[in-house]
């Protein structure tokens, strides 16, 4: 089969398409003919090995790759499955996290996926997974979102952005959005009901102050951020830090939590999601808002998987539209 492989840590470059054997389904596992795959900035934490710490924790590998085969997000069909697996028929369309995603195939286990939504394509449905999950954690579950309340996105064009303004709207909250100009009008279709173009405005002023802010973006330190906040706000901070640095996004995280002993605010953090935290909980909960109408899937571009490479590059720029999309059939 037809695969994006990475022998090394490095850039983008470092991918390359090759023919891999197929991967067979043992117990208790999944076979998933992918037919799009999704581009997430965790693609690129893994392929740079970016940050050094986070291989110590044995997720990444140490020295190189531990999964050869890129990828993470995918939708598709269920080609074969293993022994012990209830409920899962072979023709069954289905999204969710394929370890292994950038390939024709992928295997992965059923606690990792749901049906997908018959209003969706494969494309739009690979688009869901990550950024969906995070969305809902950040918005809901860290942020705790409450109806009434007002609610800024930085970064809210991005891939998590689009969903979280999104989740937002349909909890009841007025949502503001951060972005660039261009994609002020594609924010404003999702409900947002002001968007401020960071190249014009100091969001953190505190002119306008906000219950709960979703900061995916991470590039201002928190004691600017907590300026947009009420007295009793809460902070949901979502990755940031550069590739290549020894603690990167994790040392940004830290910094939330330590400063949060001594102020009167919420910090929190969320751990953008991979195979070791979703659940099949949440990844229902994001497919029923999708099938329901109040989430839609934002797809800015969707490339060939032979183009995974410059799919990635497009991703770590950080000013992608929305979700980046490798169609693999």
């Amino acid at each position: 089969m037809k695969a994006i492989v990475q022998d090394r840590f490095g850039p983008p470059d470092t991918l390359r398409l090759a023919d891999v054997d197929r991967p067979e389904p043992a117990d208790g596992q999944v076979l998933v003919r992918v037919h799009a795959a999704a581009v997430n900035p965790y693609d690129w934490h893994m392929l740079r090995g970016d940050p050094y710490a986070a291989r110590l924790l044995g997720g990444i590998g140490l020295t190189r790759p531990k999964q050869r085969v890129a990828g993470i997000d995918a939708a598709g069909e269920v080609a074969a499955v293993g022994p012990g697996v209830p409920g899962l028929s072979p023709g069954d369309a289905v999204l969710g996290f394929c370890p292994g995603a950038f390939a024709e195939y992928a295997v992965t286990t059923p606690d990792l996926l749901v049906p997908k939504p018959e209003s969706l394509t494969f494309e739009q449905a690979a688009a869901v997974p990550m950024a969906a999950v995070t969305a809902l954690r950040g918005i809901s579950t860290v942020g705790r979102v409450r109806a009434g309340q007002r609610v800024l996105v930085n970064g809210a064009g991005g891939g998590v952005g689009t969903f979280a303004v999104q989740v937002a709207v349909s909890l009841g909250a007025e949502v503001t959005g951060v972005c660039g100009a261009d994609k002020a009008g594609l924010v404003r279709s999702l409900g947002a009901a002001y968007v401020v173009d960071h190249a014009r405005e100091d969001w953190t002023d505190g002119r306008r102050r906000h219950d709960v802010i979703l900061d995916n973006v991470g590039n201002l330190p928190p004691s600017r951020v907590r300026r947009a906040l009420t007295p009793a706000g809460t902070l949901v901070a979502n990755g940031g830090g550069t590739p290549g640095r020894v603690f990167g996004a994790i040392g940004g995280m830290l910094r939330v939590v330590a400063l949060n002993v001594v102020v009167r605010q919420r910090l929190a953090v969320i751990v953008p999601s991979a195979p070791s935290g979703p659940t099949r909980e949440d990844l229902t909960a994001v497919s029923e808002l999708v099938a329901s109408g109040r989430l839609t899937p934002v797809i800015g571009r969707t490339l060939p998987l032979k183009d995974a490479a410059e799919a990635v590059r497009h991703v770590e720029r950080g000013h992608a539209l929305g979700k980046t999309v490798l169609a693999v059939r």
